[in-house]
């Protein structure tokens, strides 16, 4: 087991009882959005009340561990998601950053009213002084312009990944797995390397696995002991690259016209937004050379596809 990595077994309000305050530089987890979900062992059908009093006491232990430059991101459903902001913000003193939408193309289906396509993420800060790497979460441009930032745009508050179908090879035996892309962009976004992340409903453990590959120490908790045993398995895997990405990461931008600028721009593309990704290069490359076979010599083309397997190798 990687030793930056911990999953702890038990109920995440008692646990946090143990985790020294003001020690944990980031929080992303996916709680119960008590809709009588079945997680094995307990089913989130709470009365109102008492789910309420329930998410009070785990974000008021959640805001004791933060550090001062602390981030909170908290998936939640919209039943509940007025109570949780108001929580953060009027009870707990949070500072209010973003509402993320995860948008996605298949879901629930309905017959009558609108089948719902996306989830919502609140991102909540403990100060106005907190982590955010742009540069570490950047989409490549559409177009190749030399008063663009080539390192790349920001992303936006819509997000747009694919569910973690059940016929997916990192399909877990869990209810709500996300999309390893969605813990990736938020982490990188609201830690360094090395800082702790915590996640208090860590269900399939998407977050310990990004952590554990972008180097954070993870911190887990989860009350159904198989769901333990299953993370830890899955931790335990080899890693070829992670289950999901933004298909804008793959885009290749127009008008990379100049060869020494093309050359030099789709190195720091593989290296910018594909560095996680390793599995996704060939595919780009192959994106690459429909663009602009009729601008590359062969040499050229020859050239990025050697790149990518030293870059595939290194991982």
């Amino acid at each position: 087991m990687d030793k930056r990595i911990s999953v702890f077994h038990g109920d995440c309000i008692d646990i946090f009882k143990d985790i020294e305050t003001e020690s944990v530089d980031l929080i992303v987890t996916d709680p119960p959005y008590n809709l009588s979900k079945n997680y094995g062992n307990n089913k989130d059908n709470l009365k109102h009340d008492e789910y309420i009093n329930f998410s009070r006491k785990w974000l008021a232990e959640a805001k004791r561990v933060l550090k001062p430059t602390g981030t909170i991101y908290l998936f939640m459903g919209v039943r509940y998601i007025s109570y949780i902001y108001m929580i953060l913000e009027q009870e707990l003193g949070f500072h209010f950053n973003s509402w993320i939408t995860w948008a996605y193309t298949q879901g629930i289906g309905k017959t009558k009213g609108f089948s719902p396509r996306h989830d919502d993420i609140l991102m909540f800060t403990k100060s106005k002084k907190f982590t955010f790497n742009i540069d570490s979460i950047r989409i490549p441009q559409k177009y190749y312009r030399s008063v663009n930032n080539m390192r790349g745009a920001n992303p936006g508050n819509v997000w747009e990944f694919s569910h973690i179908h059940y016929c997916q090879e990192n399909r877990q035996n869990h209810p709500t797995q996300k999309p390893e892309a969605l813990f990736e962009r938020m982490i990188l976004a609201s830690s360094n390397e090395n800082d702790i992340v915590l996640d208090p409903f860590c269900g399939s453990g998407t977050s310990l696995r990004v952590c554990q590959q972008i180097n954070r120490y993870g911190i887990g908790i989860e009350i159904n002991s198989d769901y333990v045993t299953m993370i830890n398995e899955r931790l335990s895997q080899p890693f070829y690259g992670f289950d999901s990405i933004d298909s804008r990461m793959e885009r290749v931008p127009n008008d990379l016209n100049d060869a020494n600028i093309r050359r030099d721009y789709i190195g720091n593309h593989i290296k910018w937004f594909l560095g996680n990704h390793p599995d996704r290069i060939s595919s780009f490359l192959e994106s690459v050379d429909k663009k602009y076979s009729n601008k590359m010599v062969q040499l050229e083309l020859e050239s990025y596809f050697k790149y990518a397997v030293q870059e595939e190798q290194a991982e």
